[in-house]
């Protein structure tokens, strides 16, 4: 007896991976990792040599230069550094920005060569990185303590580790599919909100750009003369280019909190729209745009918020088709750029040594609460007025066919008009003209009932057309209402079409019924036609 063998294979177990694929994933981690802090450091202590190169009254050796650019490192992860008793923390976005860059790369470069595709396994990468960055970080600061400059291990550890985990979860997005796995659980009107959102943060900063550059081109004057006052040596004038340039994203945010209306605040110096108390600025040329006086003309620099408001609000106008889910949009991406003006309000101020300029305070919550008021109320208003009208919901008389097939009613033609007859005629004749006068009553009944039939069916008719031209279809979403209401249409559609079968049998039945009745009243007439005629033939005789 033949046996069947099975063509199922049996699982094979994966076999364990070598030893050597995890040296080598050891490998790209760690590169991963101190690669961005090589870079980083690499990157300060160049930047460091030529500004010492190029000036004549600084004297630095090559250890020098290496050892300052250590701080600086720690500066570029926003680490506040203390000089004695005072503290520096009024830090430049720009290397800030600048390092988070080269750290997301070196991420995405590892979670490429690793093959890393689901969100689960970002953390490989991420982990890694930011826990070396948070390790060096506390080092350093452990190795400065007790030297002219100091730095809290507490803050190193936190703010590198913080900074550096931020900057590698945003490069392993794309590849670890985050942020599809993040969106996956909202709405698509929240995804297309904070789509909005983002174009909404990027139009602040080009609104806070504009207001930085047109104070600096209505005081350019101001900006060269403290430009030239740093000296004529090109190293002191290249120090203070770089100074100026890196200093320029706190700059923006500074200018954008003051059109919004709350400001920033230096020392005992208020720079507010309503509020100027500042009698003299730090010698950079960026301050140079700070207002000299008060002035109503400041007020119409609130203008630039405003219209960032207006111009999201008509991005958001066909984010719904209902102007509540439009309003909840609006607020999704209202949010986003509150959070955002707050984030980088607390990351602008901070202590400036011991001057009279200090502590530098970018009111971050305030910030954060205006700009969220400056999008949401003029964005949900332009949003819910110029978008779509919803469509009136009507809906017209669920029919068989259209008004253009229904049958036609047919032309029942008129009777023609008899000939009057005498009156001694008609009594000799009486006895003929009785059958007669029965048939064309019957005859004028059924042209009154078809007549009437052709009224109805004008006016049915009628009502058609006129709810097919009031009929408007609704493109827009089709919700479980709207299902629920075409199950009752289609409901109504077959009673509908059930009654008038009934109808047409009982036409029938009727017209079936009217035609017996016809004949048997015509048989009756035949035959009494006959009776008379016997009686009259038998009755001649006698006359005669």
């Amino acid at each position: 007896m033949p046996v069947l063998q099975s063509t199922q294979r049996r699982p094979v177990t994966p076999a364990r991976r070598p030893a050597r694929s995890r040296q080598a994933r050891v490998r790209v981690l760690a590169y991963a990792a101190f690669a961005p802090i090589v870079g980083g450091y690499a990157v300060v202590a160049t930047v460091l040599a030529v500004v010492v190169a190029t000036a004549s009254n600084i004297q630095l050796t090559v250890s020098g230069v290496l050892l300052a650019a250590i701080p600086g490192w720690l500066a570029a992860h926003h680490v506040p550094l203390g000089l004695g008793t005072h503290s520096f923390a009024v830090l430049p976005l720009l290397p800030t920005a600048l390092l988070m860059l080269l750290v997301a790369r070196s991420a995405s470069r590892a979670a490429g060569r690793l093959h890393l595709h689901e969100p689960s396994q970002a953390r490989l990468v991420v982990f890694p990185i930011a826990g070396a960055h948070a390790i060096v970080g506390m080092t350093i600061a452990l190795v400065l303590r007790g030297g002219p400059l100091t730095v809290s291990p507490p803050a190193a550890f936190f703010g590198c580790g913080a900074v550096s985990a931020l900057a590698a979860t945003i490069g392993v997005v794309r590849r670890c599919c985050l942020l599809d796995a993040a969106l996956s659980r909202v709405d698509p009107v929240v995804v297309r909100g904070l789509r909005a959102g983002a174009i909404g943060v990027a139009a602040m900063s080009a609104a806070g750009a504009l207001v930085l550059a047109f104070g600096l081109v209505t005081h350019w004057t101001t900006a060269t003369a403290v430009f030239e006052q740093t000296g004529s040596e090109l190293g002191s004038e290249f120090g203070m280019f770089l100074l100026t340039v890196a200093y320029l994203p706190n700059a923006i945010v500074g200018a954008l909190a003051f059109a919004m209306g709350p400001g920033f605040t230096m020392g005992t110096f208020s720079v507010t729209p309503l509020h100027l108390t500042i009698t003299k600025t730090p010698a950079v040329p960026l301050f140079a745009a700070v207002p000299e006086h008060q002035s109503r003309m400041l007020l119409g620099l609130m203008i630039a918020p405003l219209v960032v408001g207006v111009f999201l609000g008509w991005a958001c106008r066909r984010i719904a088709p209902r102007p509540l889910g439009r309003l909840r949009g609006v607020a999704v991406a209202a949010a986003v750029v509150g959070a955002t003006a707050f984030l980088l309000a607390a990351l602008t101020g901070g202590r400036l040594g011991g001057g009279a300029f200090s502590p530098v305070t970018v009111p971050a919550g305030l910030v954060g609460a205006v700009a969220l008021g400056w999008v949401l109320i003029p964005a949900g208003l332009v949003a819910m007025l110029a978008g779509p009208k919803p469509a009136r919901n009507v809906r017209p008389v669920p029919v068989t066919g259209s008004p253009s097939q229904q049958p036609e009613p047919e032309l029942v033609p008129e009777p023609e008009t008899e000939p009057e007859t005498d009156p001694e005629a008609s009594t000799e004749t009486g006895a003929d003209t009785e059958p007669e006068t029965d048939s064309e009553d019957a005859v004028a009944d059924e042209e009154l009932e078809a007549d009437e039939l052709d009224d109805v069916e004008d006016d049915y008719d009628d009502d058609l057309d006129d709810e097919a031209e009031s009929y408007e279809y609704d493109p827009g979403e089709v919700d479980d209402e709207d299902l629920a209401d075409d199950e009752d249409y289609e409901e109504l559609d077959e009673d509908l079409e059930e009654t008038e079968f009934e109808d047409d049998i009982v036409a029938e039945l009727e017209a079936e019924a009217d035609a017996e009745l016809a004949a048997e009243d015509a048989a009756g007439n035949k035959s009494d036609e006959a009776d008379g005629d016997e009686d009259h033939s038998t009755a001649q005789p006698d006359h005669k």
